[in-house]
Order: C-alpha cells, then sequence, then structure tokens
C-alpha cells in the first residue's frame, strides 16, 4: 500500500501534529513520537526488505517527508538523520556493519544518527579539516570535532567521517561508547532543540575496518546513497512546513476576506512547488525536471514567506511565545542553515536585498 493511501499512516500524522507542542519543552526528545513511527512501520521505509524493512521508493520516501514535517518538523527532522545512517549503511558493501545494525536499527532497537556537516557545508573553509583520520592497518584513528550531530546523547551509532593527509575521505559508524568519544551537551537552538543537535569530539578513536562504510575516496559524501548537501528530502521538509503555514493562513482566509489575496498566491506557488518536486522525484512524469538547487532555492523562499504570511493575519496573537505561528516562524529560519549549499544561501541573500530579477 502507498503512503498516500495508507489510513495508518493518516493516524500517525494527526498524532504527531497533535503532540508537536510538547517538544518546545526543555529537555524534549521525540522519544514517544519514534514509537508512533515504529508502529507505523516508518522506520522501515529506506531499510531493505531483508533487513525487516519496506521497499519505499524515492518518491514516496520524498512526500511522506513532505507529510510528516507538515505534522511534526522536529520529528521529521530527527528522522531524516536516523535515516541518513540506514541509508548509508544499506549502501555501503560492508556486509558485518549491514548485517548486525539494520536490522536493529529496523525494530527500534537502536538509534544511530549521522555527523556528516563538516564534510559539505559546515567548517569546509577551513585550512585544516574539522576532523582527521589517520589509516592504521586494521583500521583508522579520528581526531577532531563533528560540529553538528542530531541526537547524539540518545545514539547508540554516529555514522560520521574525516579526512586523510592525502585529501581522501572516509565514512565510518562510531560507536558513542567507543573511547575517546565524547558527547557535548546540546546547543540551545532557536527552533528545533528538541532535536538535541550538538557537537560530539573525537580523540584518538580508533575504528577497525569493520565499522568502515565508504572510502577512502575524494568528497566522500557525493558517492553512493545519500548524496551531498541541499538534497531534495531537505527541501521536502521545507515544503511540508510551509503547506502547514498556508493550510492555517487558508483557515483564517475563509474568515477573513482580506487575506485571500495572499493565500491564493501562496497556495498556487505551493501547487507549482509540489508538482516539480514529485517531477524530480519520479512522483509525475509530466514537464521538464527541475534542478535539486532551483527546487530548494524556491523552497526556502517559500517556507520563509507563507509562515511570516501566517504570523502577520494572526497578530498579535501570534507574536506570543506558544503560538503555533511563532514557532512556525523559528523552524522556517533552520532551512537557512541546514545542509544549505552557498548557490542556495547566495539566492536567499540576493533575495533579501531585492536583488532577484
Amino acid at each position: 500500500m502507498s503512503i498516500a493511501h495508507d489510513t495508518g499512516f493518516a493516524e500517525l500524522l494527526e498524532t504527531l501534529e497533535n503532540a508537536s507542542a510538547d517538544l518546545e519543552h526543555e529537555d524534549a526528545w521525540p522519544d514517544e513520537q519514534f514509537g508512533w513511527l515504529l508502529d507505523a512501520g516508518v522506520l522501515g521505509w529506506v531499510i531493505p526488505a531483508e533487513f525487516g524493512g519496506r521497499d519505499v521508493s524515492g518518491a514516496e520516501l520524498t512526500l511522506g517527508y513532505q507529510r510528516l514535517a507538515q505534522a511534526c518538523l522536529v520529528t521529521t527532522f530527527v528522522l531524516t538523520q536516523r535515516n541518513g545512517a540506514c541509508q548509508r549503511l544499506a549502501g555501503c558493501d560492508n556486509h558485518r556493519a549491514r548485517h548486525e545494525l539494520l536490522p536493529r536499527l529496523c525494530r527500534g532497537e537502536l538509534f544511530a544518527t549521522v555527523g556528516v556537516s563538516h564534510l559539505t557545508t559546515s567548517r569546509r573553509h577551513l585550512k585544516q579539516a574539522a576532523v582527521q583520520v589517520r589509516e592504521l592497518d586494521n583500521g583508522f584513528v579520528f581526531d577532531g570535532s563533528v560540529p553538528w550531530v542530531t541526537g547524539a546523547t540518545h545514539a547508540d551509532y554516529v555514522l560520521t567521517g574525516g579526512t586523510l593527509p592525502d585529501g581522501r575521505q572516509i565514512l565510518a559508524v562510531v560507536p558513542v561508547s567507543a573511547p575517546g568519544v565524547t558527547v557535548e551537551p546540546p546547543a540551545q537552538l532557536l527552533a528545533l532543540s528538541a532535536s538535541g543537535t550538538g557537537p560530539v569530539r573525537l580523540d584518538s578513536v580508533e575504528i577497525g575496518r569493520d565499522g568502515l562504510v565508504a572510502g577512502p575516496v575524494e568528497n566522500v559524501m557525493y558517492q553512493g546513497t545519500g548524496g551531498g548537501a541541499g538534497s531534495l528530502a531537505t527541501s521536502a521538509l521545507a515544503v511540508g512546513t510551509a503547506a502547514r503555514a498556508i493550510d492555517r493562513l487558508g483557515d483564517e482566509a475563509a474568515r477573513r476576506e482580506d487575506l485571500a489575496e495572499a493565500h491564493g498566491p501562496l497556495k498556487q506557488e505551493l501547487r507549482l512547488l509540489r508538482g516539480d518536486l514529485g517531477i524530480a522525484t519520479g512522483t509525475h512524469s509530466a514537464g521538464p525536471v527541475v534542478t535539486a538547487e532551483a527546487i530548494r532555492q524556491r523552497a526556502n523562499s517559500l517556507v520563509l514567506r507563507s509562515t511570516q504570511a501566517w504570523l502577520a493575519a494572526s497578530k498579535g496573537a501570534g507574536f506570543v511565545k506558544g503560538h503555533p505561528a511563532e514557532r512556525a516562524v523559528r523552524e522556517a529560519l533552520f532551512f537557512l542553515v541546514w545542509s544549505c549549499p552557498q548557490p542556495v544561501l547566495s539566492a536567499a541573500l540576493r533575495e533579501f536585498a531585492c536583488l532577484v530579477e
């Protein structure tokens, strides 16, 4: 059964949305939400059937991310980081790691996450790699700091990487319990603090070759499954967040005619963006394929504008902490910094400066 016609998934979305405000509380973590994802079969989406998962196409996955983000962005963001680790494991040649970890990840017995931003967008401007790797006969030694790891304090494994002296890079699964691994306290973020995102320090952490997932190779993040920064999955979360704001603005517009002028164009823009996202992921076949970068630029712009429109329509009530509109505005800002490649950032800055043609 497809995600779109799964009644259990529809019930999950309603449950997630009703509990989304609970994740604003201090020290919150979506543990209960992940239990709901497990019960609905969502944790098996990116895991091959041979390990207990479900064969979900890339198009279905992107659609699922949109709908989940519309219900609860925090839970969906954490899910994408867990899924990123699962996808890399599922696509690697490491037979032992795949068979030991994927079944347990599918059953929710383990939580794995990724720490790879330093290999794509974060800290790549530094002369010295954020995480340096030395190769041994039987494995590798990691030294450095992984700046952004979601759910590290709750993780059993972090899939991360580093750079060898010759510039090649590797990815490996690092047990959080390994000697030399220090999980720092999560950062208090403008939004999504419940994702438990913060740094992990690696001090002479030895990982055997049985933990190797990819490499050594140049630009390891652009090899195999997962791609680099600015993926369609990231855009799907932005589109889902925008859809929630536009729907709520529509509820207001049904009672106030003065909002229809803004709601109509935003709704049409969302429809077109969803269509292009569907073409890019194979959901729809008609029309030219738009690049992932162009979709991300449009998704970022729409989520920022639609959430602020919702806040403006909510007037003073929306400016009170705890109102869903003010939370949506803060969450929308996340897409300016999460996996945001330079061309997407440059497009946003041009729009802010009114330099868009």
